[in-house]
């Protein structure tokens, strides 16, 4: 009996809504704007914060950063040093201990070690100061860093350590104005250096220059790292004079290449053979233990001399969770704001609709219908043209992304969460604000509203 009441319920629903069907339409119109406004805020700022999440990890949110700790000790202090502490030393950090890492560390996608040398640059009578960096094709990966003409490093170049350069943009212009530079040669040091590549203009203001201590990439030279080690500088050699100057310390605490005076009474001994290490990790939930296997790894190989220092961009982990947050929350304003208009829309114009029907509300009642049957059939006629309305508020949504992804060129992530979502709240909109105008047309005495005019 109750299903059938409800089945005759829907049904005089349904006429209702097709019988005025211009009045239906409007009333669906802010649901339709309201759910396609979600869907297409939704999948535009989803493109956005993926787009920016993107750009934070490509800028360093999942790499930890091993640098070497150039120590700088004075002779005295030694001598009042422990006989123990005197005969403890390390190797320092080199090329080795990036082997160990890439054999031993799991869930590391890319590591990129570097070594890094104030040079100067010689071409056709003008000379600048530069910077020279050795690097593997991970670097360029993990910097974000992308060829404008030219080509990379390839396999016989880096492990023969041949005289090849990749270039950037600013050296291109400074010493290439006219002409292209790849195939022509460049002194870098001593050393000629064959063109190979130029990078991509990387824009940096000159505020993040020197608040943030980034150098400027446009003027530095890369060149594969065996390159280096072969026709530069490789402080992982034992040399004579480094011998000498273990052996005037007492002990061989550090073992390097002394590349100053040492005739005063400190000393500043640079014997890492590298001078960063970028170990990029999977995921950014594996970043802190990792970092922490990483440094235990080292201390055993180092011999438990502390001579390096491991960072992780906790600023950029902690803004990656706050673009997050803040996106959630922008995301959710805006489709609250938008199903709520939608929602009022509906109980205005449904309450109009009462006013309107009270001859037939007061018909039904006379009739032997209950109060709660004319409750059900409004209530019916808010869910229909609410559910309606949201089928065609997500086609226009989908279809809005479409539009503003292809022309706009702003990235759009269309989920089935966000149109179930909307969807289901579509759905429970007509359902609250339908509540009210069922009431009022229920609570209508039959005799006044056969009377009404």
């Amino acid at each position: 009996m109750m299903r059938e009441r409800l089945l005759a319920n829907f049904y005089i629903a349904f006429e209702a809504v097709l019988a005025n069907k211009l009045r239906s339409m409007l009333t669906a119109l802010g649901i339709i704007f309201g759910v396609a406004a979600v869907i297409a805020m939704l999948a535009i700022g989803a493109g956005a914060q993926e787009e920016i999440l993107e750009q934070i990890k490509l800028v360093g949110v999942n790499n930890i950063i091993v640098k070497p700790i150039i120590e700088q000790t004075d002779e005295n202090v030694e001598e009042e040093l422990g006989e123990k502490e005197k005969k403890k030393f390390s190797p320092g950090l080199t090329l080795r201990d990036v082997e160990a890492v890439k054999k031993i560390i799991p869930n590391i996608t890319k590591v990129s070690p570097e070594i890094l040398l104030e040079t100067h640059i010689i071409k056709g009578g003008k000379r600048r100061s530069a910077k020279l960096v050795g690097v593997e094709p991970a670097y360029f990966q993990i910097s974000n860093f992308e060829l404008q003409d030219g080509s990379m490093f390839n396999e016989q170049q880096l492990i023969k350590g041949e005289p090849v350069c990749i270039i950037g943009k600013s050296v291109s212009t400074k010493f290439f104005p006219t002409e292209n530079p790849v195939g022509k040669q460049i002194k870098c040091g001593n050393q000629w250096l064959r063109i190979i590549g130029v990078l991509k203009e990387r824009l940096i203001s000159e505020s993040s220059i020197s608040n943030l201590g980034i150098r400027d990439y446009n003027m530095d030279v890369y060149t594969p790292l065996q390159t280096v080690l072969v026709r530069y500088e490789n402080r992982d050699l034992i040399t004579q004079q480094m011998i000498e100057s273990a052996n005037r310390g007492g002990g061989m605490m550090f073992f390097g290449n002394d590349g100053g005076d040492n005739s005063d009474n400190s000393k500043t001994t640079n014997y890492h053979q590298i001078d960063r290490l970028v170990v990029q990790v999977e995921e950014t939930e594996k970043l802190n233990p990792t970092a922490d296997i990483v440094s235990r790894l080292l201390k055993r190989r180092h011999y438990d001399v502390v001579d390096y220092e491991i960072t992780i961009p906790e600023l950029l982990l902690k803004q990656q969770q706050r673009t997050k947050s803040i996106f959630n929350f922008v995301l959710g304003a805006i489709a609250g704001i938008s199903l709520l208009v939608g929602g009022i829309g509906i109980m205005n114009i449904m309450l109009a609709s009462v006013m309107e029907r009270i001859k037939e509300i007061g018909l039904r009642l006379s009739i032997g219908a209950k109060k709660d049957d004319i409750i059900i059939q409004f209530m019916c006629e808010a869910v229909m043209i609410s559910i309606s309305g949201g089928i065609v508020g997500v086609i226009l949504g989908v279809s809005m992304a479409s539009i503003v992804s292809n022309f706009a060129d702003i990235p759009t992530i269309i989920t089935f969460s966000s149109i179930l979502l909307s969807f289901g709240v579509a759905a429970t909109v007509g359902l609250i604000f339908g509540i009210t105008p069922a009431k009022k047309a229920a609570e209508q005495d039959p005799i006044t509203s056969l009377r009404y005019e």
